[in-house]
């Protein structure tokens, strides 16, 4: 049974790294460049205010409500975080649907949630790194920060030429579409232990290796759609599925802890739509677009689980450290 568990466990955590390649992929740099400073400040303004807000909240819980005390403010770090990501798959989705894709407030939308998904990942990896050092101080914030920007830097400049030389060889020299696919895994999985080496989280470096795969001009459509199929049918359902049975809702039975449930969902949901609606009417978007663009970054869920995730995992293994 044990080993059962953990064969899932591992699967689940290969499932975070695909997901976030697969998120970088959708990652549409072109569509940021050209929508600039609109999408970069109702960003910024609808991350701000839904992670201040969480920030506040954690550091106000009461400490039988915290799994570690002693870490109350790392602890506020990755509540602000998960409620301040929007998903960019959920967001992309939608506006595809309702045909939005070709309009200004369309693409000023998308670009927004892409600019969340970037700096939220930058986020999540540096508070990781100060989770797994126990403490805050400024040698290790200052280590995990110039670590991510150094990463970003090479991987945007080097990585680029260097992951679109690796899919172009392979690609001519190797007949079967898989080939190209276990290369892009291959690189997902280089880049995620770079920055495991650098102290940050794993995340980081599937994301990056999706933004740079995805502007591949020798990725393929079938290639592509290949691999969204094996990352859609297998790993995502084994991800979701093992963290919906780690879920225990019977402790909302728990009055204090059903009310702390709502309470994140409001400032999650009106924290968002304020900042991002604030944020646009700051950029000199109309009312109307304004509130489109709030209603739209309110896409939560998804993300949300990973960030999660990505927190009960950094809890066990600064514990697993403890011990050793």
């Amino acid at each position: 049974m044990k080993e059962q568990k953990a064969m899932l466990d591992g699967i689940a955590q290969f499932g975070i790294l695909v997901l976030l390649l697969l998120t970088g992929m959708e990652t549409d740099l072109n569509l940021v460049r050209q929508t600039g400073r609109t999408s970069a400040i109702a960003s910024a303004v609808g991350i701000a205010v839904p992670f201040v807000c969480g920030v506040g909240l954690g550091l106000a819980l009461p400490e039988s409500m915290l799994p570690h005390p002693d870490m109350r403010l790392i602890t506020s770090l990755f509540l602000g975080t998960a409620l301040s990501i929007a998903s960019v798959k959920i967001v992309a989705t939608i506006i595809r649907e309702m045909n939005f894709m070709r309009r200004t407030v369309g693409q000023v939308i998308l670009a927004s949630a892409i600019i969340d998904d970037t700096v939220g990942w930058m986020i999540t990896a540096v508070i990781f790194s100060l989770a797994l050092h126990g403490s805050i101080d400024s040698f290790s914030l200052a280590k995990s920060i110039i670590g991510t920007l150094v990463f970003m830097g090479v991987s945007l400049t080097i990585g680029r030429r260097a992951v679109f030389f690796v899919i172009r060889w392979v690609n001519d020299t190797f007949v079967s579409d898989f080939a190209v696919i276990t290369a892009i895994l291959v690189i997902m999985s280089i880049m995620s232990i770079i920055t495991d080496l650098i102290g940050v989280h794993t995340v980081l470096g599937a994301f990056v290796a999706g933004i740079l795969v995805g502007e591949s001009p020798i990725l393929t459509r079938h290639i592509d759609e290949q691999l969204r199929g094996l990352i859609s049918a297998f790993f995502m359902p084994v991800f979701f599925g093992t963290a919906g049975l780690s879920a225990d809702l019977t402790i909302l039975r728990d009055p204090m802890l059903l009310t702390l449930t709502v309470g994140l969902i409001v400032i999650a949901s009106v924290g968002k739509f304020g900042g991002a609606f604030a944020g646009s009417k700051f950029a000199g978007l109309t009312g109307r677009e304004a509130l489109a663009l709030g209603t739209g970054m309110n896409a939560h869920g998804s993300t949300e689980v990973i960030v999660a995730t990505i927190g009960l995992a950094a809890g066990g293994r600064r514990q697993r450290k403890r011990q050793i």
